[in-house]
């Protein structure tokens, strides 16, 4: 998949993890798309290493690995900025 596809798969599943995140976080586009790149890969690779497969192109299964993962990021970048 191309880079510009990942930055965007990224910046939906960052923005579906704030939304669906309770609290304030004051993170500006960039730091969204950021968030939801690192979840698309910390969920891949928490879905690897449970066995639940792998997360292999623009597809539900990996869009909601990605939005999981960008909830794990999201909710450890809050115990660390707090």
């Amino acid at each position: 998949m191309g880079v510009i596809a990942w930055i965007v798969f990224g910046l939906i599943a960052g923005v579906l993890a704030k939304w669906l995140m309770p609290g304030t976080y004051q993170m500006g586009f960039i730091m969204t798309t950021v968030l939801g790149i690192v979840g698309a890969v910390v969920g891949g690779y928490i879905s690897t290493f449970f066995g639940k497969g792998k997360v292999d192109g623009f597809n539900f299964g990996s869009f909601i690995v990605a939005v999981i993962g960008a909830i794990v990021v999201l909710f450890l970048a809050g115990m660390f900025i707090k």
